[in-house]
């Protein structure tokens, strides 16, 4: 029977049998994942420190009376910016130009005493020395003379007091700055020295920025500067940045000021003193920010970018890089300061290492991959 059926069974039987000669077909090879890896590098690492901060006023001056009476007028527009010297209320003077006239007049009379009492002295002088008056007499008229002087020197203490309590009468700015609201109106009594203040004054222009940095901070700094694997910026030049609540970066760069050489027991914290350049006032007391401050340049760190830093089930960190033959190796990290988008690597990776940095969830230890090289730049 040569029928067509049966001669495509003729032609199939050979193939099978040539398979078998040949052994099993081989499986296709499967495609390998593509990863981004960075190539880590050893270079110099500025060391800035983000720690919370407070602004707080370059001076500050409760503005209080010297003198007692009733205020007639205040001069000051509240939350305006007042100069030194200036008028801000002015305590009805009538009675302290009436103390005053009142010490001018018993200062003229006390003058006028000691012109008598040196012309008896004087003529007493001469005659006590021809025997014409007793001794006595004369001894009691040098002594009025002196007493006569002394209540010149009296009254004239006098007329500095009264004069010095008229001119208190107009209270004055001891500062300049920006002036607060009002305690008192006019028709208020006031007393000398009152606990209360009637205002309050406060520069802010340059201001302060109180920085709380952790006293363990501190001293791993001093350690690094002392051991030399960080160089200081110098401490008359170290600058420091602001970023405000909105995010935003203030457009004035200060200076770092002192750091407090005792550390807060309730905060186990060190205060360090930033100034700023505050020219169209927007830093008001009170307010938060987020300081950065230079603390010094690492010359031989080296930088992992974050996004190739994972947390392990502990919430160590970890990192995934291209090992020998494009084979993905698994790398248990320590890592030091944050600088902006990269993290300071102190153990688990080294000089030369591909970082993964794109494609991890692609790929597990043991892999064997194809890389993409990725350039990464520095933020913040």
């Amino acid at each position: 029977m040569n029928t067509p059926r049966f001669r495509a069974l003729w032609f199939f039987i050979p193939a099978i049998a040539l398979a078998a000669c040949n052994g099993t077909a081989k499986a296709p090879q499967p495609q390998r994942a593509e990863v981004g890896t960075v190539e880590l590098k050893l270079g110099p690492v500025t060391h800035i420190a983000e720690l919370p901060g407070r602004v707080t006023p370059y001076e500050t001056s409760d503005v209080r009376p010297q003198v007692g009476g009733v205020i007639v007028a205040r001069r000051f527009v509240e939350g305006a910016d007042v100069a030194a010297g200036q008028i801000l209320y002015q305590i009805e003077p009538a009675p302290y130009r009436a103390a005053l006239a009142q010490a001018q007049g018993l200062l003229a009379s006390a003058k006028a005493n000691v012109v008598t009492a040196k012309a008896k002295s004087d003529r007493y002088a001469g005659l006590v020395a021809i025997n014409a008056v007793a001794r006595q007499e004369y001894d009691d008229a040098l002594a009025a003379y002196g007493q006569a002087e002394a209540l010149v020197a009296q009254q004239a203490g006098a007329v500095d007091t009264t004069r010095i309590n008229l001119a208190w009468t107009s209270v004055r700015a001891p500062i300049s700055g920006r002036i607060g609201a009002s305690t008192l109106t006019v028709g208020a009594l006031v007393t000398p020295g009152q606990a209360a203040p009637l205002t309050t004054i406060q520069r802010l222009d340059p201001i302060y920025v109180d920085i709380a940095q952790p006293a363990v901070d501190v001293l791993k700094l001093k350690q690094a500067l002392a051991a030399g694997t960080i160089a200081g910026a110098g401490a008359s030049t170290i600058p420091v940045w602001l970023k405000l609540e909105t995010g935003a970066l203030y457009d004035q760069t200060g200076v770092l000021q002192f750091t407090d050489v005792t550390v807060n027991q309730a905060t186990d914290g060190v205060t360090l003193k930033a100034i700023f350049r505050n020219p169209a006032g927007l830093l008001l007391p009170g307010m938060f920010v987020e300081a950065q401050v230079h603390q010094g340049v690492e010359p031989h760190g080296l930088l992992a970018p974050e996004q190739g830093v994972a947390r392990d089930e502990k919430g160590l960190p970890t990192a995934l890089v291209v090992g020998r033959a494009g084979r993905v190796e698994m790398r248990s990290l320590e890592t030091g300061a944050e600088i902006g988008n990269w993290w300071l690597v102190v153990k688990g990776l080294a000089p030369g290492d591909h970082l993964i940095v794109e494609g991890q969830q692609k790929v597990k230890p043991g892999d064997v991959v194809t890389e993409r090289p990725v350039t990464l730049k520095l933020a913040g």
